[in-house]
């Protein structure tokens, strides 16, 4: 009897859907006519935009990926500067997909690789930024009018709801001037899809890395907190793009043309810059956080004492 108890139970074990089996759904997805986001485990600000397509924030650890899973989510796509985790990713059953946009707008290269995106990629897809709330949303309402998912009305009304603040108009514009790509031309569209971004050309570089020190700069003035015209800039997300983009110029050709002295001075800038990431995530003073950035403003004004003014 035992024996045939033992056997029952291990009959039982063996029939129950796996921890990884995406096709048993424990979250209930939400709804495109949704008023308001939606919480899930390690998941914020979920706010769907269509019966497959999820706006929302960079999920957070395990927990948040599971909930991806849970949703029967199949892609992420990630819109935000920093490098998103495709290990974790990857352990859900998830693919990653990274094309991050600016707080401005939605570029007109950027635009055809989210539309083809959404249109090419698994679905459901999940599109996120770091809060969820301003670039993910203006992506994905770009990327669905030129698909031809919904209309421009359709796609503000979603922002809104996502919570986009009306300061960041180049976001807003961008819905409202999107336009349908015909079937032939979305057809011919050759994306390529990668894992990670990392900031490649020198000037391109340069340049975002004035813009982050441009968000950390009104960053400090607002106390070292989230700047309340752009609620987006998350302190230590900030600093941790910023040492990214440091560190993704060392394998520059420019980089390596310059020479020694030169990929020197660039790690020392990325010294500098975790420092202050460091003292941000350990929420030191105001004035160590103050003394840390005037150390990063220091070492970039000496590199370009000697390679660019």
């Amino acid at each position: 009897m035992r024996l045939l108890t033992a056997l029952c139970l291990l009959l039982v074990a063996a029939c129950q859907p796996s921890a990884k089996d995406s096709t048993h759904l424990s979250l209930e997805a939400p709804s495109p006519a949704a008023a308001a986001p939606v919480e899930f485990p390690g998941l914020h600000n979920v706010v769907a935009y269509g019966p497959d397509l999820y706006s929302g924030a960079v999920p957070e650890g395990v927990e948040g990926f599971e909930s991806l899973r849970e949703l029967g989510v199949r892609t992420v796509i990630s819109v935000d500067g920093a490098l998103p985790d495709v290990e974790a990713a990857r352990s859900e059953g998830l693919r990653y997909v990274h094309l991050p946009i600016g707080y401005n707008g939605v570029s007109p290269e950027r635009a055809r690789e989210l539309a083809k995106a959404i249109a090419s990629l698994p679905g459901p897809i999940y599109v996120h930024c770091h809060h969820g709330k301003h670039r993910s949303a203006g992506a994905l309402a770009v990327a669905g009018v030129m698909t031809g998912r919904f209309d421009n009305a359709y796609a503000i009304e979603r922002m809104k709801v996502s919570g986009t603040a009306p300061t960041y108009t180049g976001l807003y514009q961008g819905a409202e001037q999107a336009k349908p790509l015909d079937a032939a031309t979305l057809a011919g569209l050759e994306c390529a899809f990668p894992e990670q971004s990392r900031p490649s050309g020198m000037v391109s570089g340069m340049v975002a890395i004035d813009e982050f020190n441009d968000q950390l700069k009104a960053i400090e003035k607002a106390g070292w907190s989230v700047p309340t015209h752009s609620p987006d800039l998350v302190p230590v997300s900030v600093a941790k793009q910023l040492v990214q983009h440091f560190e993704g110029l060392r394998t520059d050709e420019y980089t390596v043309k310059k020479g020694p002295e030169f990929l020197k001075l660039l790690d020392d800038n990325a010294q500098k810059a975790s420092a202050l990431q460091q003292a941000l995530e350990l929420k030191l003073a105001h004035e160590d956080l103050t003394a840390r950035m005037k150390a990063v403003q220091a070492s970039c004004k000496a590199c370009h004492k000697l390679h660019r003014d």
